[in-house]
């Protein structure tokens, strides 16, 4: 990351990317952590928050357990930080084939777009104070949809409709909102499909760059929309796809 970025470029900020703990949000945290920013990262259960915390290699500051269904407990989470300059929202759950339940259907919702709806109001005073950012994370899936993840795709769109109107209702704090949009990434979430080789090349042989993205392919575009780079965009929901879209 520093190769892309002016190392020290984030030093003297403070990010809490939820969801930070594996996969494309741990990926966030560290290049954040890289480029000199402080970085709390937060997961779903302690047991997550203690692997992010002994992961080889990781530059995270600290690991937490936050459920983001839990109002009360995001309230009283960001009520302990003393200052914020980005938030990245990657808690999200994906349940495969099951979500046509509706109790199941509402629990994807309630993780993955409510949950973000939770955090975006909890620390919009903070970055009020900084004029801070926001990302949150999208999908493909919000553009495309999903026949075996109805939650999924409708938390996705709803996440990208809630960005653009946060974008609006959050400028005049001097907040950006935008959202990342990933595509076919290499991560636990879709270990199934990897391993399965006649969806892995269906996926392959639509994507014009021909190959899985890796979780760093994701955190660059967030790292971006944080910086002093992306000061006139707001309210945009990024592809990162390898041209899965285009194809």
């Amino acid at each position: 990351m520093s190769t892309t970025f002016r190392e020290g470029s984030f030093r003297d900020r403070s990010v809490l990317v939820s969801g930070g703990t594996s996969g494309i949000g741990a990926a966030i945290g560290d290049a954040f952590a890289e480029l000199g920013a402080s970085v709390t990262v937060t997961g779903a259960t302690g047991a997550e928050a203690n692997a992010a915390r002994e992961r080889a290699g990781t530059r995270i500051q600290r690991a937490t357990a936050l459920d983001v269904r839990d109002g009360a407990a995001v309230v009283g989470f960001v009520s302990s930080l003393d200052k914020l300059d980005v938030l990245v929202n990657c808690a999200g759950i994906i349940r495969r084939g099951d979500e046509h339940d509706p109790a199941v259907f509402e629990e994807v919702l309630d993780v993955n777009l409510t949950g973000t709806m939770r955090l975006c109001t909890a620390v919009r005073p903070l970055l009020h104070v900084t004029r801070g950012s926001i990302v949150n994370t999208a999908s493909m899936l919000a553009f495309l949809g999903g026949a075996l993840v109805p939650g999924y795709s409708a938390s996705k769109g709803g996440v990208a409709q809630l960005t653009k109107s946060l974008a609006s209702a959050y400028a005049a704090d001097g907040i950006r909102v935008n959202a990342i949009a990933p595509g076919w990434i290499a991560t636990t979430l879709t270990k199934a499909l990897q391993n399965d080789p006649s969806r892995s090349q269906a996926i392959l042989s639509r994507t014009p760059l021909a190959r899985w993205g890796e979780p760093d392919d994701v955190a660059g575009t967030a790292v971006f929309l944080c910086s002093p780079a992306a000061s006139f965009i707001t309210g945009t929901i990024i592809p990162v796809d390898g041209g899965y879209l285009a194809g």
